[in-house]
């Protein structure tokens, strides 16, 4: 990257770091309780190596490829990585134990499915379960009525940590159009943190991107997943 490139980076972080406390003490909450994970989708490992050096708690790779060529340059300089995309059964043994936190796990087949790598590893992983609160046939995750039992599945098994709740609620088409479903997932989240208890304690709330991170921050989000806003529009490789 060059000295330019790498200066427009930390305006960007630092822009972001300025809106999520904005709204941290909107919500009268410190801003050191928010998490910022930039969601480095197409970025290369010059990049990531950059971006490691700025005010970015971890880093989220939503396809496995990348984040297995990313992590074998040694491209997150030691800081955490997730997954935060849509998982396949046939690629979890990629992930297990390369990512410390699996954020999108919203089936009961992907849950036993990373229980038993994770086993075969030696390992316990790490998960979020990912919600789908718009209910919506094109997004992973389950309905929050499933999660009491999802939960119960996760307790039998000890591979696992389920540490809180992922959700990506359908697009906004206006200022402020998510907060109803940031609410809503901020009620789930504290339903469970009432029932929680040996391998399952709530504490993360994953919501909240780009384009509205800082509303997910004022209904209770302690991390966000923000791409574009740190790192520009996308450049997708031709096909």
């Amino acid at each position: 990257m060059t000295a330019e490139e790498i200066r427009r980076m930390e305006e960007r972080v630092a822009q972001v770091r300025a809106e999520m406390e904005r709204a941290c003490r909107a919500a009268g909450r410190a801003p050191g309780e928010v998490l910022l994970c930039a969601a480095s989708k197409t970025q290369n490992s010059e990049t990531m190596r950059a971006a490691a050096a700025l005010d970015i708690d971890l880093f989220g790779e939503n396809r496995v490829q990348e984040l297995c060529e990313k992590y074998a340059a040694g491209a997150y300089s030691g800081k955490p990585l997730h997954f935060i995309g849509h998982l396949q059964t046939n690629k979890v043994r990629q992930v297990v134990g390369r990512a410390c936190m699996i954020e999108s796990v919203g089936s009961h087949r992907l849950l036993e499915c990373v229980a038993a790598e994770a086993q075969k590893q030696g390992i316990r992983q790490d998960i979020l379960v990912e919600i789908n609160i718009g209910a919506e046939a094109s997004k992973s995750g389950i309905a929050p009525e499933e999660l009491p039992g999802l939960l119960e599945c996760a307790h039998a098994l000890p591979s696992l940590r389920v540490r809180g709740l992922m959700s990506i609620p359908p697009a906004a088409d206006a200022p402020g159009a998510s907060r109803p479903y940031f609410a809503q997932m901020r009620g789930l989240f504290e339903r469970a943190q009432a029932a929680q208890g040996g391998n399952v304690s709530m504490e993360y709330l994953s919501m909240g991107m780009s384009a509205d991170f800082a509303d997910a921050i004022l209904e209770g989000a302690n991390l966000v997943r923000v791409g574009t806003a740190l790192f520009g529009a996308r450049s997708y490789p031709a096909q």
